[in-house]
């Protein structure tokens, strides 16, 4: 007897009982849409680039009030006279070495020395010198001069020595301020360097009638002969019998014109900038500056080198570098000191001259640098806003920053144990987007670069107008980055699609909004693992600006693990909080967005001496360097955590 075939009707209850369920899981779980406003991301982007260039502008274009002699008395420092100097060498057109206006430059520096010495408090000695170096011969063995013997005779400079009547041993213990009267023939030199002498004389004046109570003497040395190869800071360093009484020398530079004066070189012993950041009254300085010079892409020398390898001294190294494309040029004229500009670097050097000046713990003899030379001892220093600095030595730095590498890969993998294979490929397809950014950013920006010189009649058109490279070279490099991370993105999703094709449970939409909450937090998370191999190489190298990394790995950490961190592996992913990428860039930007600008700036300014012989190198050089380090800065500018997720968000509100 055969048996009825079954009817169906079992098989369909079981399929609506699976559906039923399914849909019954599908309602219990509840996310946030992966979809958020354009206007709020839109929004939250200008405010990031907003609040940059605030802090910018705090930070670097804020200048103090000028002082006229009125209002700062016998010991402070005025502006207005210190710009009368100014006006007076201006006056003199073009100085270089052996000209006749360099001459009447002198004698204008000897009378007014003489000057400063009649008019001192009654209780302090005021030397004035006039030292003829014969002849002489340097070499040095490093920088730009670095192999090359250069001659030298018949130099003149002007040097005060000021110290306390009555206490004659102070003379054994001096401080040298050191800048140079000469410059370059093509230029009358109103930044480069009578700012710097002419803020000299004016501290002169208020030192004398100060160092009465002071500890040890100051020296101020107004040399001839830095255009020529430094030969004036050798001259007076190795011949003259003052030299040998100098622990700590402070060298005052431009390479550019007005703005704030900021320190570029410090050490090697870190006493200096120490004692600096703890009396300036406007504090101004990056180690990130030290490290490009001493890097040797800045093409350029200064006094301080000298100091540094020929009398080895510690000490700092301060710079004027506003308007850097008029630098050795007919162009660095007065007009263009800005107001505030000499009584910022007037008072900070007046209150760091007033507490080292009065120190007992100024070194004797060469020991402060014998100890400064190990990299332990070096100091890691920047400013905030240009009202705080923040200072402190390698030796800390390499505790910290081992301390926060070893905890982040820790905490790495942690989560890839708890994630398991799938943690692994998403990370691994995560960073593969961060580095299209990176390869399409750079291309799309030099591409632009290398093609300007054919289609614009000059080839720099930005250096008259540097806004010009928002247009021309951080535009392409955002679209470069949008493409890359675009392709990046899609090969993330179609794997995130194929694991979560798994999961038969989860609707078709539901999978749809967990792949593009997933992809969101792997970008973020990836965005924050390069920042980690950027500190881990800087640490390595000890790279004093790698404490950049450092503060762009630790807040947004920081900020992830308190609102979105769990320990459970099986959650199901949310959209990232606004209230994390705020608190994760708050103290980035405050710390390094200045900068950034700041040195893009100081890069257009440069460009125009990239090439130091026209006619050796091609004309697109100098815009490729500069679009390529505006491109890496899509990565390292203060919006680029934001950047991944407003790219990520851009591209689904347009799919």
């Amino acid at each position: 007897m055969r048996r009825r075939p079954q009817s169906s009707s079992a098989n369909e209850s079981t399929d609506t009982s699976k559906t039923n369920e399914e849909a019954k899981f599908n309602g219990s779980i509840h996310i946030k849409s992966a979809r958020r406003s354009g206007f709020v991301w839109l929004t939250l982007f200008a405010v990031i680039v907003y609040s940059s260039w605030a802090v910018h502008y705090y930070q670097f274009e804020s200048l103090p009030v000028p002082l006229t002699a009125e209002q700062a008395g016998k010991r402070g420092f005025s502006e207005a006279e210190a710009r009368k100097h100014v006006k007076a060498l201006t006056e003199l057109g073009p100085h270089p070495v052996g000209s006749d206006a360099l001459d009447f430059a002198l004698q204008y520096f000897l009378a007014a020395s003489e000057k400063i010495k009649r008019t001192a408090h009654w209780e302090v000695d005021v030397e004035v010198d006039f030292f003829h170096v014969k002849s002489g011969a340097s070499r040095l063995v490093s920088g730009m001069f670095v192999g090359r013997t250069l001659v030298y005779s018949d130099l003149h400079h002007i040097i005060l020595r000021i110290l306390p009547k009555y206490l004659p041993e102070a003379g054994e213990n001096a401080i040298l301020v050191s800048s140079h009267i000469d410059t370059v023939f093509s230029t009358e030199g109103a930044g480069d360097c009578s700012s710097c002498v002419a803020v000299m004389l004016e501290l002169a004046r208020g030192i004398s009638q100060w160092a009465h109570g002071f500890k040890n003497a100051v020296i101020f040395l107004f040399n001839i002969g830095e255009e020529e190869g430094l030969t004036g800071a050798h001259s007076f360093i190795t011949q003259h019998p003052w030299s040998s009484t100098i622990r700590m020398a402070i060298d005052l530079e431009a390479m550019g014109i007005g703005g704030k004066s900021s320190i570029f070189q410090a050490g090697p012993h870190p006493f200096a900038i120490e004692s600096f950041a703890s009396v300036a009254k406007y504090p101004s300085g990056q180690i990130i500056a030290q490290d490009l010079f001493s890097s040797g892409i800045i093409k350029s020398a200064t006094d301080f080198q000298v100091y540094k390898e020929v009398a080895g001294l510690s000490g700092l190294d301060f710079a004027y570098t506003d308007n850097g494309a008029v630098y050795h040029t007919k162009n660095d004229k007065l007009e263009l000191l800005k107001s505030g500009s000499l009584q910022h670097l007037g008072e900070n050097m007046l209150a760091f001259l007033l507490q080292i000046a009065s120190s007992s713990h100024l070194s004797k003899g060469k020991a402060m640098d014998d100890d400064g030379q190990s990299n332990h001892d070096t100091a890691i220093f920047f400013d905030i806003l240009g009202q705080y600095m923040v200072v402190y030595r390698q030796r800390f730095a390499n505790m910290l920053h081992n301390s926060v590498i070893l905890q982040s890969l820790l905490i790495w993998t942690t989560s890839l144990l708890m994630g398991g294979y799938t943690a692994a490929v998403s990370l691994v397809f995560s960073c593969l987007s961060i580095i299209l950014m990176w390869i399409f950013s750079i291309s799309f920006s030099a591409f632009v670069a290398f093609i300007l010189p054919l289609i614009s009649s000059s080839p720099l058109p930005y250096v008259s107008a540097p806004w010009l490279v928002v247009g021309l070279f951080a535009a392409p490099a955002f679209l470069g980055a949008l493409t890359g991370q675009h392709l990046g993105v899609l090969v993330l999703q179609r794997y995130l699609s194929n694991v979560y094709a798994k999961k038969k449970q989860l609707s078709p939409v539901l999978r749809a909004d967990l792949i593009k909450l997933e992809t969101e937090r792997w970008l973020f998370k990836a965005g924050s693992l390069q920042w980690l191999v950027l500190l881990i190489i800087g640490t390595y190298y000890k790279i004093g600006s790698s404490y950049i990394a450092l503060v762009w790995l630790a807040p947004p950490a920081f900020a992830y693990g308190l609102l979105e961190a769990t320990l459970t592996p099986v959650r199901l992913p949310k959209p990232l909080k606004l209230a994390t990428l705020l608190m994760g860039l708050a103290i980035p930007i405050l710390v390094s967005a200045g900068s950034f600008i700041r040195f893009t700036n100081a890069i257009i300014g440069l460009s125009v001496r990239f090439d130091r012989n026209p006619g050796d190198t091609p004309e697109w050089l100098a815009s490729v360097a500069l679009s390529i380090f505006i491109a890496v800065q899509k990565h390292l500018l203060p919006f680029q955590l934001v950047f991944c997720l407003f790219c990520h968000l851009l591209l689904y509100s347009l799919v």
